[in-house]
């Protein structure tokens, strides 16, 4: 059965297509379409569009099926063609014609655009509680090895003296960035946009303002037709966030990669944390950090596949935006689990202490040399000039007895200034908010 099913039949191979994958991935986003429906329907008892008894039964239904939903117990029958339909039907074989009555004054485009946004909005809260504990452990582990040093590197060469510490909180910093972004994308997803139906609205006396409170939004979608514009433009914007978190995992995934090479020796995880070769016994991999790698760059072709579905379509509702679940629902398990396994793994890595006294890295202290002969008066050009004299002439000899002192250098991490700037920007969140809209919604 079909909510919009007419005399004749549709095709089955027609059928089968444009379903898709909807009866599968539907049940990612079934919980967040209860929630939607029990606030749609105080809304519809408010206006007089439900009776008081009808309001009842369909409010215990509906929280029957979202817990058969978080017990694992509910199905999308074979033939149905999504979670809306799923639940319409349910409720109709329970409850007669006051189940038919759910549907009154919405769509399902208004529809699964709210159960989008609740369930991204639901994803980005536990992605910023897995960004945080990894901050949390990098800028732990900058703390730890701030006075272990490394060289730093330009062109892939040996450039000048950083520190573990610099390394780490590097890391940390670029989390922040990434916070303020998942930020920006989490405002604009968290407007309303049920009640704006097909995208043109519904001349019964609905209440938009009062399923925005109930539901825990902080705005309208208030233009009924860039309600269901922002479909695809939301999941993309959402993307676009995802993806900067994705970058910095991986250039994380890859800097391990590379010192955990025999040729830099610079970190090591323990040996259960790597895999090894079916012909070479000595092989530990660090498959982890490939994976990570691997996993994120995929994700950050996200924001342009939506681009790509998305970027010729006039206003209105179109097919093609089904597609964009299909991408857009799994990235965000796929995000969380490559953060928590970078901060396991984080967590476990230890630093080689000595990597600075190899004889190799003597040149990165030259611009240092340079830096103490400007310090006593010279030009700096002409200290550069005899500084690699002496290195071309073999007479440059090394004091690795350097002080760093400005905001951001070796010997001044500011990780302080880097945790409030974390913090502060994990305060504008307005998760307890919501939280607590949802929380009363589903009390019985």
């Amino acid at each position: 059965m079909k909510l919009w099913q007419k005399e004749k039949g549709l095709n089955k191979a027609i059928e089968k297509f444009t379903i898709g994958k909807d009866s599968e991935l539907d049940l990612l986003i079934a919980e967040y379409d209860v929630i939607g429906s029990l606030a749609h329907i105080k809304m519809l008892e408010s206006v007089g569009l439900l009776s008081k008894k009808d309001l009842a039964l369909l409010n215990g239904e509906l929280l029957k099926i979202h817990s058969e939903i978080k017990n694992g117990k509910f199905k999308i029958a074979d033939g149905v063609e999504d979670i809306h339909s799923q639940i319409e039907i349910l409720l109709t074989k329970k409850l007669g014609d006051t189940g038919k009555k759910i549907h009154t004054a919405r769509s399902r485009n208004d529809q699964v655009l709210v159960d989008l946004r609740l369930f991204a909005r639901n994803e980005i809260k536990e992605i910023v509680e897995l960004t945080k504990k990894l901050f949390t452990s990098l800028v732990n582990q900058s703390e730890k090895n701030k006075n272990v040093f490394i060289p730093g590197y330009t062109h892939f060469q040996a450039a000048m003296p950083s520190s573990f510490g610099l390394w780490f909180g590097a890391y940390a910093e670029s989390l922040v960035d990434d916070m303020i972004l998942i930020n920006a994308a989490y405002k604009i997803n968290n407007q309303n946009p049920l009640g704006s139906a097909a995208g043109y609205g519904s001349s019964l006396p609905i209440n938009r303002q009062m399923t925005t409170d109930l539901l825990g939004f902080d705005s309208l979608n208030y233009n009924s037709v860039y309600a269901q514009m922002s479909r695809g433009k939301v999941e993309k914007i959402i993307a676009f966030a995802i993806s900067s978190v994705a970058a910095t995992l991986s250039k994380l995934a890859m800097d391990a990669c590379l010192f955990m090479n025999q040729n830099f020796g610079f970190v090591s995880i323990p040996d259960e944390y790597t895999t090894g070769s079916s012909i070479m016994p000595h092989k530990k991999n660090p498959d982890v950090f490939e994976l990570i790698r691997a996993k994120c760059n995929k994700l950050q072709s996200l924001p342009n596949d939506i681009l790509l579905m998305t970027s010729n379509l006039p206003s209105g509702y179109h097919r093609d935006f089904q597609l964009i679940k299909e991408i857009f629902l799994p990235a965000f398990s796929e995000i969380k689990s490559c953060l928590l396994m970078t901060d396991f793994v984080m967590n476990k890595i230890t630093v080689n202490k000595n990597i600075i006294n190899d004889k190799k890295y003597d040149f990165i202290y030259s611009v240092e040399e340079v830096n103490r002969k400007v310090a006593k008066g010279k030009p700096f050009r002409e200290a550069y000039v005899e500084v690699t004299k002496l290195i071309s002439d073999g007479k440059f000899r090394p004091d690795k007895k350097i002080k760093h002192i400005h905001e951001g250098s070796i010997g001044n991490l500011c990780n302080a200034q880097i945790k409030q700037k974390m913090q502060k920007t994990i305060t504008t969140f307005s998760f307890d908010k919501t939280d607590n809209a949802i929380k009363k919604l589903l009390k019985k």
